[in-house]
């Protein structure tokens, strides 16, 4: 059973972070901050072991994370980070400018198959891209 625990719990926007799990389990960590505050909760053994076949970062360490965060951020005000230049705030998201939705790449199309598209270089041409290669 994968366990959720939002971390908007604490109803603040000026908080980020990120949970890790190791490969099968071994390690459950959550890496938060707030721009006054940032925090790590570990949660593991000494000597190496399994924690349990479903337990991650998000299940065990993040409550921990929480419930410090609620004291050490209890009197804390707001603080919405300022966004550098060529960075914008969208629905939640940040972006570059030039990656806004609706802005700059939104898909790739296929290679050209057609025949011109898959001749080869004159062979002038492609003893000068060989010659680049030899010593």
């Amino acid at each position: 059973m994968r366990r959720h625990i939002p971390i908007d719990i604490l109803k603040r926007p000026d908080i980020y972070g990120k949970t890790g799990t190791t490969n099968e389990s071994m390690d459950a960590w959550f890496a938060g901050f707030q721009p006054t505050i940032a925090a790590v909760t570990w949660i593991g053994y000494d000597t190496p072991r399994k924690l349990g076949d479903h337990e991650t970062g998000g299940g065990l360490s993040l409550p921990v994370w929480i419930s410090f965060m609620e004291t050490a951020l209890k009197g804390v005000p707001v603080q919405e980070p300022i966004a550098p230049e060529g960075v914008t705030h969208v629905g939640g998201e940040w972006y570059f400018d030039e990656f806004i939705k609706g802005e700059g790449i939104s898909s790739i199309k296929p290679p050209d198959t057609t025949e011109a598209a898959q001749a080869t270089p004159a062979a002038d041409e492609k003893k000068k891209i060989l010659e680049l290669f030899k010593n």
